[in-house]
């Protein structure tokens, strides 16, 4: 999976505004986004990556192995609850060693917050998207900072709590509605939007499986889906294994996902998905 890389190191604003995201997606296969937590707490690989040189070694193989994009973040989300509120100032210390030298090794690089403050500074360090896991409703400077950026954003649906009795198809889409009032307010293109289902975040496992199957009904919204299921719960749910241990079923989940529309890919195994996303597409092309 080669792609052109142009990127020498952090680049200003205006040259961002070509949109990486963009001229990935009209290559006309699934991306992956690589997944770095340089975090101490995160629920699949807490710790492994806090230390900056074992950060930056495991970007420099995510890239070897064909991640279109390194998708960095320093605070933990934990989808199944149990996150602690990180202060501004400590993400930006876990941040600051990594990230300009992450974006330096050429991939184009998400910051993965929620925070205003931080997405200024990551954009400042030659990050080039945004990943929201609250999808523009928790910070509400967020959608001016990417805006006056001009740099694409990725929407995820999220939920304080999971509620069973919810159609989650529905509150996906109401949710998404909310977001993109904002992201129009604000000033964002359409064209710089991704939307994200949210798998695992404020959803039973139930829910989760239910987001991946109907993920086609998402595209009614006419822009970009990412899907990112990687060593989710509900796959503990159907088959019981611990995190680490969720690999075949973190592909046959992304491989439905592509199936219905997903245009991008988060996982945190980067050379089993783009192998098992080649091998798909080469059967299909087959038919």
């Amino acid at each position: 999976m080669t792609i052109a890389r142009s990127v020498s190191g952090p680049q200003p604003a205006h040259d961002r505004a070509s949109n990486p995201l963009t001229r990935l997606l009209a290559l006309g296969r699934p991306l992956v986004m690589g997944v770095l937590n340089v975090t101490p707490d995160s629920f699949s690989d807490g710790g492994r990556f806090l230390d900056p040189a074992a950060a930056l070694e495991q970007a420099r193989r995510m890239i070897a192995e064909g991640a279109d994009i390194l998708d960095i973040g320093a605070e933990s989300t934990r989808p199944y609850g149990g996150a602690v509120a990180v202060p501004v100032e400590e993400e930006m210390r876990r941040l600051a060693p990594v990230l300009p030298a992450a974006v330096a090794l050429g991939a184009p690089v998400s910051i993965d917050t929620m925070k205003a403050a931080i997405a200024e500074r990551a954009i400042a360090d030659g990050a080039a998207i945004v990943n929201d896991v609250w999808g523009l409703q928790r910070d509400p400077d967020l959608a001016c900072v990417i805006a006056d950026h001009k740099v694409p954003v990725i929407i995820m649906h999220n939920r304080a709590a999971a509620d069973p009795a919810l159609d989650i198809m529905a509150d996906i889409a109401a949710f998404f509605e909310r977001s993109l009032a904002i992201a129009a307010r604000a000033g964002i293109a359409r064209e710089n939007i991704v939307l994200d289902p949210g798998i695992g975040f404020g959803k039973t496992p139930e829910q989760s499986i239910v987001a991946i199957a109907r993920l086609a009904e998402l595209k009614s919204f006419r822009l970009p889906l990412l899907l990112g299921a990687s060593r989710k719960r509900f796959i503990d749910k159907v088959s019981p294994a611990p995190p680490e241990q969720r690999l075949g079923g973190s592909i046959a989940a992304h491989l439905a996902a592509v199936e219905a529309g997903a245009a991008i890919i988060r996982t945190h195994d980067v050379a089993a998905t783009v192998q098992a996303l080649r091998i798909a597409a080469a059967i299909g092309s087959a038919r």
